[in-house]
């Protein structure tokens, strides 16, 4: 069943599931699609292109799918597409695309966005991302499935982050970061693997003995670094070293953080 707070505000054309619950002092946008279960608790504000999966629920004080903060931005036509079972707490912000970055920001399932983070423009978030209090996603970047930012912490534009990464707490992340990498310090420093992280998942010894060895190959193995990823697709068969190379040598805008 349907709940509405009277105070609540929600504009013609707004597509409202079953089973949402809008609490006091809530507007909700005209273009906004919230589907079932979903819901706000008081004072959010959903608005632009933006459409909230199922069982999401927004605390206090967020404000969803409101337009770019880009001096680029010249009002055109974007969106805001949020997965189901996030839980987006306090006084986080979420902001639409740009045309020059593909019209969408994405976020993946199962997320946890904690007060006062911080989705920019055309952020590519994956599913089971933890953002922790305080910390900003700048435009552009790509946050892959399972990685956690830790609080006061920044990741410049255009960086991708690798699946099953972590940063530190009070970092900035200036380059891309490889997958289930462990990066700390206040310039943002590769210093190992997320082998906590790995463990949890339950990831196999041998995958996780592999990836420790591709990890010093890349730290101090001959050539450049990109040659020793290229190396090491052709030595190891381990599929976690395989995603971890092909991630290396996809596109990208930014160098990557090399072991330290």
């Amino acid at each position: 069943m349907m709940s509405i707070h009277p105070s609540a505000v929600i504009e013609d054309g707004a597509t409202i599931a079953k089973g949402c619950k809008i609490g006091p002092f809530c507007h909700v946008g005209p273009e906004v699609v919230l589907a079932e279960g979903v819901e706000l608790r008081s004072h959010v504000v959903v608005t632009g292109d933006t459409h909230i999966g199922a069982d999401t629920v927004v605390f206090s004080f967020s404000v969803i799918g409101e337009i770019p903060q880009d001096l680029k931005f010249d009002g055109e036509k974007t969106s805001l597409r949020i997965g189901a079972r996030n839980r987006i707490r306090e006084h986080v912000t979420m902001n639409t695309g740009t045309a020059g970055g593909g019209g969408m920001t994405r976020v993946g399932d199962d997320g946890l966005f904690m007060a006062g983070c911080h989705i920019a423009h055309d952020a590519q978030v994956g599913n089971r991302v933890i953002v922790v209090n305080s910390s900003a996603i700048a435009g552009h970047v790509v946050l892959e499935d399972d990685v956690i930012v830790g609080g006061l912490s920044g990741v410049h534009q255009h960086v991708r982050i690798g699946k099953g990464a972590i940063i530190g707490a009070c970092t900035m992340v200036t380059n891309d970061v490889v997958p289930h990498g462990l990066v700390q310090g206040p310039r943002g420093v590769l210093d190992g693997l997320n082998l906590v992280g790995l463990k949890r998942k339950g990831v196999d010894r041998a995958d996780i003995t592999a990836l420790r060895a591709a990890f010093q190959t890349l730290k101090d193995g001959e050539g450049s670094f990109m040659d020793r990823a290229r190396r090491l697709a052709d030595e190891s068969d381990s599929a976690y070293v395989q995603e971890m190379v092909a991630f290396i040598l996809g596109d990208s805008d930014r160098n990557f953080l090399t072991p330290s």
